[in-house]
């Protein structure tokens, strides 16, 4: 047998779901559906077995004709098994087989249901659940028709009880004569339960009391609901616990994208990408009082260390280098690899004295740490680092010098007035552009303007468009300045720590201007 139960771990789960073909999924579903015949047959034995206690509640004459149809189809799906695997390679007779599956498992789902008693909990499970777990191993359309199918299935029986049409049934139908009006507010499969469980055992004296239809109402109905609990619930618990499994391989999958992502795969620090996000977000973050500052690091002859000894050393450089960096801080996400064996340092709330003596630290740690390639060889690297600390009054400065002015005073809405003048720009492509700017001086001028929930919207996101770009002007100033510093201490012999500061305060470098 291709599959087997023993297949639904954790990792056989995620495998199949991820891995597998679409041969073996569909005849995992196959495995499924055997499961789930062999539970209705063996209710079929319980039921042959203690038929002396339950002739009076089972029409025995359709007890057998329908356990050799659930013993045929129980055949039938267990070929399904190898016969589905056995195609791999002929996707035409694979989507053929695969719409005969669904197809048979439909119809015998229905003829079950309404053999067994037109059951809410049963149906509920069977086309909810069914239908889900069916579109995580099957073709999705196949099982979507499938669904609509037994939707209207599900419709004509319960209605069709309404229009006078006996339908065959398991439930004993012996007596139909009690007064209906009495158990008005049953459901019709509350009153046919009822009926069913009557039989000519119970009467003393030709009379029914009413003590011994309530007693024989609690044993239908028990026997019945009880039969209905075991064909529905043994396949919710084990559908929850499919696609419990598959929250969890989602929850997993979704972890390892997202630290492929934002990982740099050699060193196992923030890639360049996440690293400049994140510092980005704490840029927009910072509040009054706190500076900002970043420390941009550049292995020193790292060409030459390459060269003499080969790319695999110098990895190994790069690895022993980055577990330094990610010692040296309890929060990993300020660190990042920026780009060959330049690594990115951000240090948000720290002021520069604090940033200086970070950064000496950390180029003696790496002058320090031995470099162990064999027992042959070790050697040392070390590092020059630039540093560049932004106060927060000139952070506020360059906010308010390059954001966009998103508030109005009464009277007029000039960032409404924009966008609505953009909107209407884009619209009218024969507007000239004089017009143009004189149709936004009018809407800028006109009073009270009253803005729809759409411009609302438009312009919350016209304001997240210019803050994002605010924040990526600022970082990508700090990371020029501090690089600026970086090649200094290159220039003046590397193994040292320069400050961006200091170079600015002297007059040897500019500060660079901001987008706007």
């Amino acid at each position: 047998m291709p599959v087997s139960i023993y297949q639904l771990g954790y990792k056989k789960l995620s495998r199949i779901i991820f891995e597998w073909q679409a041969a073996d999924r569909a005849s995992l579903l196959a495995l499924f559906i055997v499961i789930e015949v062999s539970l209705h047959w063996f209710w079929f034995l319980y039921v042959w077995l203690r038929q002396d206690a339950y002739v009076t509640y089972v029409n025995m004459t359709l007890l057998y004709p329908m356990w050799l149809g659930i013993t045929v189809m129980g055949l039938f799906f267990w070929w399904m098994i190898g016969h589905l695997s056995h195609i791999k390679n002929n996707d035409e007779r694979l989507h053929y087989w695969q719409i005969v599956l669904i197809a048979v498992y439909s119809l015998y789902i229905a003829v079950v249901i309404l053999m067994m008693g037109h059951s809410s909990l049963v149906s509920g499970i069977s086309l909810v659940g069914g239908a889900m777990l069916g579109m995580m191993l099957v073709r999705r359309r196949y099982v979507w028709r499938a669904f609509l199918w037994q939707i209207a299935l599900i419709i004509i029986v319960t209605l069709i009880p309404y229009l006078g049409v006996n339908l065959p049934s398991l439930c004993q139908l012996t007596i139909t004569s009690i007064p209906l009006d009495t158990y008005s507010y049953l459901t019709y499969n509350d009153t046919t339960t009822i009926e069913n469980a009557i039989a000519a055992s119970i009467f003393k004296e030709g009379t029914l009391s009413w003590d011994s239809l309530h007693q024989l109402r609690r044993s239908s109905a028990f026997f019945w609901r009880s039969t209905h609990m075991y064909l529905a619930l043994p396949k919710a618990i084990f559908i929850v616990y499919v696609f419990r499994k598959l929250l969890l391989i989602l929850d997993d999958s979704k972890e390892e994208i997202l630290q492929h992502a934002n990982q740099d795969e050699l060193t196992k620090l923030n890639n360049r990408r996440f690293g400049l996000s994140q510092m980005q977000q704490t840029i927009m973050a910072t509040t009054a009082a706190q500076d900002y500052s970043v420390i941009l690091l550049d292995l020193d002859w790292f060409k030459n260390i390459n060269d003499n000894y080969g790319h695999e050393v110098g990895d190994q450089v790069l690895r022993e280098v980055a577990k330094v960096l990610a010692q040296a801080f309890t929060d990993k996400e300020i660190v990042s690899r920026y780009g060959g064996e330049e690594f990115l340092i951000v240090l948000p709330n720290t002021g520069h004295d604090s940033a200086l003596d970070i950064a000496e630290q950390l180029r003696a740690d790496i002058a320090q740490h031995v470099i162990q390639v064999d027992a042959n060889l070790s050697f040392r690297v070390t590092a020059s680092l630039g540093l560049y600390t932004l106060n927060y009054a000139e952070l506020l400065r360059i906010k308010q010098q390059c954001a966009p002015a998103m508030t109005h005073t009464e009277g007029s809405m000039p960032a409404y007035a924009d966008i609505n003048a953009a909107r209407k720009d884009k619209s009218n492509v024969n507007e000239t552009k004089a017009n143009k700017v004189q149709t936004c001086k009018n809407k800028l001028n006109k009073p009270h303007i009253v803005p729809s929930r759409t411009d609302k919207r438009t312009v919350e996101q016209f304001h997240r468009q210019q803050t994002a770009q605010l924040s990526s002007d600022v970082s990508q100033r700090l990371i020029s300045t501090a690089d600026k510093a970086l090649y200094k201490a290159k220039d003046r012999g590397r193994n040292q720590v320069v400050s961006a500061n200091d170079l600015l305060a002297e007059g040897i470098i500019t500060e660079p201007s901001y987008s706007t």
